[in-house]
């Protein structure tokens, strides 16, 4: 690090492009990939399409319009690249484009949109989805809403209205790339996701929720539907949360991702599994791991979407994504011997994997705490990695990052808890410390990019963050702790690691800040409720009272029973006594709420009982809405709002800490 290179600060965040959903072509020869920018001045992201050797080279784009661009999928011969694209509010639509570049041409127009678009394996077709409405029109001229469903609206998208995802097909000439008329395939007031085509191209495999009274339960089951004629049927015999099909080459196989108990679908882990295509009960494949598949690594800028499973071209291997001790990576798992191997690794997090043709290699997107995140290619094996992009190389030589150091704390019972502490770059005599609780709570902190984290440690503060009980990465044991204890099982593991953080040195132990959002809004609002250790706290997208909160928000009535063993109505004394409210009498930090106004996951009631009973109690406490924002707002609000919201915590910090 030189000298002469200054502190992150928040608005940076507008100096970071994201990379996103690489996609190798045919021949192999490169990828297509998205690259997202945040625009301050319009307040909103730009999203293109851009084109890049697989073998290196300098990168090309595809497309350039004054909207988003994402989801490209190359067409079976590489003539063509399909693409969701969207204007300022209007939903995004199927476009195609020549690979070789040129004037792109719309190929859907429907009032909901597209999403999930997936070729044909003859590039006859797409397969895509989109709602429709189900339900009866509302009145002519009336604002009023008639609710019917319990499932009536969801974080991110608002009210449902009785619109639901329906599988489609378009027509699309392989000499031109000019698209038909759209084709459903699908009906019913049910949601249907990820459209997977068979190999034949008969058929095309999806998720779905096709039961009566399924909007009340948690088992997803795999379906197809043929392409000519109709005809719907159930893959999956058994109970289970089953998604993301993936044919396997010779067509009589389906991978997907499954619980990790048919019997206890609350578990935290998801795991691998085959079922016959026929149909069937699914088989697992990666329980031995002891891992979740997928990549629960957190951040805040990168880009990164789930990974499909993705089949050995021979059929005896299956390729997913895993997530261990704070790193995530590729894993190959034999489907004879069931053999779980690492086959990309290091201390970082691997997201959106592609594939290269006939097994010859993957690209796939990575970050580190130290790089927001830019695409690689390496060998089938993983070996011979090369970078194939620097997308933030002139900001990341104008700033000074930090580089965390990682920490173990053993928790008063014993458990070793994993954490790392992130130092100010130059740290000058014993500095705050501000505690970071991630949410989920089943997801984990890790080698990924966070830029909170960074700007905290460029105002001087060292920054703790860690994977305590009920965090995954590290069996299903360790995560499953939490059930019906939140707050209680895992407070005391991070104390610990405060009290380890202190012990490490450097660390001034009387100035300690606490902060987190969604489940770690809710432990903020706890811990300072058990204990007066830390002069300043902001809790972020929080809840407080798991009473009030039941049935307000767009899960609870179908998650609450996984969480806590039993409805509100059937044990309101364990809900009150796992609220963080009903201990507000014994606060007595100055508190920062910050909360989005169209946040349906934890409503902002949450925040608002919190704020009037310390306000009444007259602590010192303030309010932050952000208006036309929902729970994602961190990682997805309106880019300006972004900027303020960090602004806003590190401003409490400064005053308090």
């Amino acid at each position: 690090m030189t000298d002469d290179r200054r502190p992150v600060r928040a608005d940076d965040l507008f100096r970071i492009a994201m990379v996103g959903d690489p996609q190798v072509s045919p021949d192999g020869a490169a990828v297509v990939y998205v690259l997202t920018t945040m625009d301050r001045e319009a307040n909103r992201y730009r999203s293109d399409l851009w084109l890049v050797a697989t073998e290196g080279g300098n990168p090309r784009r595809l497309t350039a319009g004054r909207g988003r661009d994402g989801s490209p999928r190359w067409s079976p011969d590489g003539r063509w690249i399909a693409f969701l694209s969207s204007e300022e509010k209007r939903p995004a639509q199927l476009w195609v484009i020549a690979a070789a570049g040129g004037e792109a041409r719309p190929v859907t127009d429907l009032p909901e949109g597209a999403e999930q678009p997936a070729w044909a394996p003859d590039g006859s077709m797409l397969a895509f989805v989109s709602k429709l409405r189900v339900g009866p029109e509302p009145a002519t001229g009336s604002d009023v809403k008639v609710i019917r469903t319990i499932r009536y609206r969801f974080d991110g998208e608002g009210f449902l209205d009785e619109r639901y995802r329906q599988v489609w097909v378009v027509p699309i000439d392989r000499a031109t790339g000019a698209g038909g008329t759209p084709r459903r395939l699908t009906d019913g007031p049910y949601e249907h996701r990820h459209p997977a085509w068979s190999p034949a191209g008969h058929e095309i495999a999806f998720q779905a929720a096709r039961e009566p009274g399924w909007e009340l339960g948690v088992t997803v089951d795999i379906w197809t539907v043929r392409t000519v004629g109709g005809g719907m049927r159930r893959v999956t015999s058994a109970p289970g949360n089953w998604t993301r099909p993936a044919w396997s080459p010779d067509g009589a196989t389906i991978a997907l991702f499954g619980p990790s108990s048919v019997e206890r679908l609350e578990e935290a882990d998801t795991l691998v599994w085959t079922v016959p295509a026929a149909g069937g009960a699914p088989v697992p494949l990666t329980a031995a791991l002891d891992r979740p598949a997928g990549d629960h690594v957190m951040g805040d800028v990168p880009r990164f979407s789930g990974s499909p499973l993705v089949w050995s071209p021979d059929g005896g291997a299956i390729f997913f994504q895993a997530t261990d001790h704070g790193d995530s990576g590729l894993y190959r798992v034999a489907v004879g011997d069931r053999r779980i191997d690492r086959v990309v690794g290091g201390t970082r997090r691997v997201g959106m994997v592609s594939p290269r043709p006939d097994g010859r290699g993957w690209v796939f997107a990575a970050s580190t705490p130290t790089e927001p995140g830019d695409l690689y290619a390496c060998a089938a094996d993983g070996s011979g990695e090369r970078r194939l992009t620097s997308v933030n190389a002139a900001w990341q030589a104008e700033v000074a990052l930090g580089d965390p150091e990682e920490l173990w704390a053993t928790s008063p019972d014993g458990t070793p808890v994993q954490a790392w502490v992130m130092r100010p770059p130059a740290p000058h005599g014993p500095v705050p410390l501000v505690l970071e609780i991630h949410g989920g709570p089943h997801a984990q902190y890790g080698n990924g990019f966070m830029l909170e984290f960074q700007v905290l440690a460029g105002l001087g503060y060292a920054v703790a963050y860690a994977n305590p009980r009920g965090s995954t990465g590290y069996g299903e044991a360790f995560a499953t702790k939490l059930h019906a204890a939140w707050g209680e099982a895992d407070m005391p593991d991070l104390m610990a690691v405060v009290d380890a953080a202190i012990a490490r040195g450097g660390i001034d132990p009387e100035r300690l800040g606490v902060t987190g959002g969604s489940y770690g809004g809710i432990m903020t609002n706890w811990v300072i409720g058990h204990t007066d250790r830390f002069r300043a706290a902001v809790t972020q997208r929080c809840c407080s009272n798991y009473v009030s909160m039941y049935g307000t928000d767009d899960i609870s009535f179908n998650t609450s029973r996984l969480t806590f063993d039993a409805e509100v109505w059937e044990d309101p004394e364990l809900y009150w006594r796992l609220s963080p409210i009903s201990y507000v009498a014994d606060v007595s930090t100055p508190l920062l709420i910050v909360h989005s106004e169209q946040d349906y996951r934890c409503p902002i009631e949450q925040a608002e009982q919190l704020y009037t009973a310390l306000k009444r109690r007259r602590q010192t406490v303030e309010f932050v809405r952000f208006p036309d924002e929902s729970h994602g707002l961190s990682r997805g609000g309106q880019p300006v709002h972004r900027l303020e919201r960090l602004d806003a915590i590190t401003g409490w910090f400064q005053r308090y800490l």
